[in-house]
């Protein structure tokens, strides 16, 4: 069913009208191959199909689709829901006034701190979003076209002015590891040092983490092979040695009311969330007194990668423990290599002799 562009009864209600149908449409369109529980799914439609009061409301509700297994949703909303509180400042009266040169505008407002990645995901998220509208709204038999294609935005430039992640050092790493080994969570600490360990051992993502079965994890030798399911339903192994985490995972209590066999889960055998890995992580930090601008879990990833380079120096390794589809992901990384800085300075200490 095709609505009046201007829907509601002003540009705010309108544009949240728009941005929950998208969000509902999105949602249909996503692999369900993670999804854990089809009943918080049908939840959650219908209350998009409800209607939503705010976009706190409509985020509440991308949050829970992310929990249950669907956690694309976040590529599509998140930007969206910047550039609705910032058209928001605008005062428009009509759906009808925005145009590339405006979203343009408020790309390079909202973008101006994030990675090329990032910016390219607003872009997409921009373009994929005003596509929609164009094919979904209707007024007397014909519909408004955005035509919003930004070819020529200046958003994303390359690798040039690309962010650096958030990483700890050698002794920020051994600090750490000290700290997991005395930290105390009064209940399920076996569990919550077994998933910390795994990620900064291992360098896989949060949400892969979270998602992992008992079935994952074989032996071989002194090494666990972990079999990986990331991004694009894509499957890779990671290994660790088994002297690291051995003791944490025969003694892990699982809870077998998850149909699914999930390693991680809460009383009530649902996955954790990451949030709350993420929680555990600042709570690691703040003990072992290390200070990051980023203290989520995803830090741990990047820490990794980091660590990894620097011993080995090599990309396809990075590339390939991650699990990134390409190698210019992964470059980043390189950045952290400082031996050629070295010999750098000790040219300029030459030169100033």
């Amino acid at each position: 069913m095709k609505y009046k562009l201007d829907y509601k009864d002003n540009f705010e209600k309108s544009m949240l009208f728009w941005i929950a149908r998208y969000v509902k449409f999105k949602l249909s369109s996503l692999s369900n191959k993670e999804l854990k529980d089809y009943k918080i799914l049908a939840s959650i439609n219908f209350n998009l199909s409800k209607g939503v009061l705010n976009i706190e409301e409509l985020d509440s509700l991308v949050k829970k689709a992310r929990n249950i297994g669907l956690s694309g949703i976040n590529t599509y909303f998140n930007p969206l829901k910047k550039i609705y509180e910032t058209l928001c400042f605008y005062e428009l009266k009509s759906l009808k006034q925005i145009d590339e040169e405006l979203i343009s505008e408020i790309l390079a407002s909202i973008t101006g701190g994030l990675s090329d990645a990032s910016k390219k995901n607003y872009r997409i998220s921009a373009i994929n979003f005003f596509s929609y509208l164009d094919k979904q709204n209707e007024d007397n038999g014909n519909s408004h076209n955005f035509n919003i294609e930004l070819k020529n935005w200046g958003g994303v430039s390359g690798t040039r002015g690309q962010k650096l992640p958030e990483y700890m050092s050698e002794e920020e790493v051994s600090e750490f590891l000290k700290a997991i080994e005395n930290s105390d969570f009064k209940t399920n600490t076996t569990r919550n040092k077994l998933i910390i360990k795994i990620i900064i051992f291992t360098g896989i993502r949060v949400g892969e983490a979270i998602n992992l079965k008992k079935k994952d994890i074989s032996q071989d030798d002194d090494l666990y092979v972990i079999r990986i399911r990331g991004k694009g339903n894509k499957y890779r192994i990671v290994m660790i040695k088994r002297h690291l985490i051995e003791n944490l995972l025969e003694n892990l209590e699982i809870n077998y009311e998850n149909k699914d066999g999930l390693l991680f889960v809460n009383r009530k055998g649902k996955a954790l969330t990451q949030a709350y890995v993420s929680r555990i992580v600042e709570q690691i930090l703040f003990k072992a007194g290390i200070r990051k601008a980023k203290n989520g879990a995803h830090m741990l990833r990047h820490t990794f990668a980091t660590m990894l380079y620097k011993k080995q120096k090599d990309l396809v390794l990075v590339q390939e423990a991650l699990g990134h589809a390409s190698l210019n992901t992964s470059r980043i990384y390189t950045h952290f290599s400082s031996e050629k800085l070295k010999l750098a300075a000790d040219v300029a200490e030459n030169l100033a002799k």
